[in-house]
């Protein structure tokens, strides 16, 4: 599996993304079914609200070789401040329209 990872512009602050690295590396939570190896292509945020920026950047990830766009956890679960996106659903509905059935398409990531 060849990962391009999507976040929040709003938590990049205070979330350097480490447990979506961690999660990734032990192949746990909406990793743990992948039987595969799992490579981080790229990480980008969403743009920032509403989310816009989402679909061009994971557009290029899957230029560059990503063939799985997760959202972390921080977009659809509010991971760490427990305020999830309000333009979550929407952008990621958007990504998965505009990248076709062939890319994968993780709504969260832990």
């Amino acid at each position: 599996m060849k990962v391009g990872l999507i976040r929040c512009q709003q938590t990049e602050d205070m979330c350097p993304a480490t447990t979506c690295f961690k999660v990734m590396n032990s192949k746990k939570a909406a990793f743990e079914k992948v039987a595969e190896d799992i490579k981080l292509v790229g990480v980008n945020t969403c743009g920032g609200c509403p989310g816009k920026k989402a679909v061009t950047r994971a557009k290029e990830m899957v230029k560059r070789g990503a063939d799985t766009i997760v959202f972390a956890s921080c977009i659809n679960k509010g991971t760490p401040i427990g305020f999830k996106c309000p333009h979550g659903e929407q952008m990621i509905t958007a990504t998965a329209k505009k990248l076709g059935e062939e890319i994968k398409i993780l709504d969260y990531s832990h």
